[in-house]
């Protein structure tokens, strides 16, 4: 999206903080125009082999975006323990401080908001989230863990940012630490998001025990990347339409490296060949010389990866434009970007240097009404996975539609009296009241609980995995028992958290009580919160109807209310 694209920055390498950590700063060469009224926002990735900072300014006129500062720190989150899996003590270490630097920085800038995500290296360490509840209580850091296909939509919304689709679709490719996304999307949609676990950290730790790797093991590791993603490849090539051919993007440390690579070949700057003349200065690119936009086509990067093979680790680190925590694992990231293009048949990649982080700031500005027209469809993405979600479970959308519609008058009738939610919880409370019955998928008796299952464990793009958990828990509790101290879906939750589903859950239990019959029969419906008193005054569809069903519904809700908010109900119809 051109209006998005902004003036890609030169990259300074920096001293590395406290000895084990590379810290790559990116500074725009001006400031933009009109910067003071911009409003501020910072982007955290914590991925497996590093962690990206970037500070936005979004200009809320132009309702576009533009780079103030990024920073890079490999941090080797995925270094940890052989036996249990979790994550070591020297990686968290590494991580709190960049993190602490990282939040200081972005505070510096007078950000209105932090945005902070974690990727597969979190997701999949069984410490992962007591590291997570320090970070939250160090640093008031609320990371969220999303998971692979929320990982590549967000990467999709970076990549379309900082490039123009056109009418052709894009099959992008990003090569993490930890996993590979690739996603097959046009300037309208994804239509395929998939994450493979197979990333460079990764493999370096399991299969690389010599180095150079042995010409037999390059082999078993290309055909073991080779199977690993052929799933995913899959997929996309069944998204495919007849006669379509999809240009190739390639985001990541490794693409950036491979690019990198090769214009400092072109330039004569010393090469990659282990003759000694790749131990030249490294120096970083020539301003205005930038990776993004640059082709890199398949056999290039075969030429390029038969001269790397035989490097020792020494070597690879005197190669230009790369460090000696990307030298470690660029062998095994430039083996995967091979077989990916080999896969997809792909006769060149394109370079992009937008990708998860940019994507954040993107989603932010979709959540916050910042961005329309050309991201339309994406602004619908939270609509749309409920409603597939719902329709997976043969949930009823019509009469869930319909509750979804009294638990959202009844919201905005009640807020700042009977709740304090802030404003975004009003959709959380609308996804909740569309799968609140989705359990029914699996038994009539305690599909309550079932819903909570299928929701926590779903995949819902576009939501965080805080938010996922919350219309889990508002879907729970909508329904008999109120939530006990034992009940592991109590448990999960945080004291915010639980403050807004003990309040919201009773608006979607008193929502649930006013459909009781499959065809509406409640035509509008006023709600008002004085001195611990709720009223409701229902009208009907048709005057003169009866609505004593729905009224003796409502009072059965009377006790709930009064032992878990100790507020009176009352309901009777819309007086004359």
């Amino acid at each position: 999206m051109r209006e998005c694209a902004t003036a890609i920055p030169d990259v300074v390498q920096s001293s590395e903080p406290q000895g084990s950590i590379d810290l790559e700063v990116e500074i725009p060469p001006i400031r933009p125009p009109g910067s003071d009224s911009l409003r501020r926002v910072a982007a955290i990735d914590i991925g497996t082999n590093s962690t990206h900072l970037l500070i936005a300014g979004i200009d809320p006129d132009l309702r576009s975006f533009s780079v103030l500062l990024a920073e890079k720190s490999t941090t080797r989150l995925g270094e940890r323990d052989s036996d249990t899996g979790d994550l070591s003590a020297e990686a968290m270490a590494r991580t709190r401080l960049v993190l602490r630097h990282c939040c200081e920085l972005a505070r510096s800038h007078g950000v209105e908001q932090i945005v902070a995500v974690a990727t597969s290296a979190m997701r999949e360490a069984p410490n992962g989230l007591a590291f997570l509840a320090s970070l939250r209580e160090e640093l008031s850091l609320a990371v969220e863990v999303i998971s692979g296909p929320e990982e590549a939509r967000l990467i999709y919304l970076g990549v379309l940012s900082g490039m123009d689709f056109g009418d052709r679709p894009h099959t992008i490719l990003d090569i993490g630490g930890g996993s590979t996304e690739l996603i097959l999307a046009d300037a309208r949609e994804a239509r395929a998001l998939t994450s493979t676990r197979v990333g460079a950290v990764r493999l370096q730790r399991d299969f690389v025990r010599t180095d150079p790797l042995p010409r037999q093991r390059v082999e078993f590791l290309k055909a073991f990347i080779l199977g690993s993603l052929e799933p995913a490849v899959d997929k996309v090539q069944r998204r495919l339409q007849p006669g379509e051919e999809p240009l190739m993007v390639a985001t990541s440390g490794t693409a950036l490296a491979a690019a990198a690579l090769l214009a400092a070949e072109a330039r004569g700057e010393g090469d990659s060949r282990p003759d000694g003349r790749g131990e030249k200065e490294k120096r970083p690119l020539p301003a205005g010389d930038r990776l993004h936009g640059r082709v890199v086509s398949r056999q290039q990067l075969d030429d390029l990866i038969e001269r790397v093979l035989p490097l020792t680790p020494a070597q690879r680190r005197a190669l230009p434009g790369i460090n000696d925590r990307r030298s470690e694992i660029l062998v095994p990231g430039l083996l995967v970007l091979q077989a990916a293009m080999q896969q997809l048949g792909a006769p060149a990649f394109t370079v992009s240097e937008r990708a998860l982080r940019e994507g954040l700031i993107v989603d932010w500005m979709l959540r916050n009404g910042l961005i329309v027209d050309r991201f339309a469809y994406q602004s619908e993405i939270r609509r749309r996975t409920v409603l597939h979600q719902a329709q997976k479970f043969a949930v009823d959308i019509p009469r869930s539609e319909r509750i979804a519609g009294h638990a959202l008058a009844l919201f905005d009738q009640t807020r700042g009296s009977f709740h304090q939610a802030p404003t975004e919880a009003r959709e959380l409370l609308w996804a909740a009241a569309l799968l609140h019955r989705c359990g029914l998928h699996i038994n009539m008796s305690g599909y309550h609980k079932h819903a909570w299952y299928l929701i926590r464990n779903g995949e819902l793009l576009g939501y965080s995995q805080s938010e996922q958990l919350l219309i889990a828990s508002l879907a729970r509790y909508h329904r008999r028992s109120l939530p006990k101290k034992r009940h592991e879906s109590w448990i999960l939750l945080d004291r915010d958290q639980k403050r807004l589903v003990e309040r919201l859950s009773l608006l979607l239990r008193l929502a649930v009580a006013m459909d009781r019959r499959p065809q509406s029969t409640i035509g509008a419906l006023q709600a008002s919160f004085r001195e611990g008193e709720l009223l409701l005054e229902l009208q009907p569809v048709e005057a003169g109807d009866d609505l004593g069903l729905e009224l003796w519904s409502l009072e059965t809700c009377a006790p709930v209310l009064r032992d878990a908010a100790g507020v009176t109900l009352k309901a009777g119809l819309v007086r004359a």
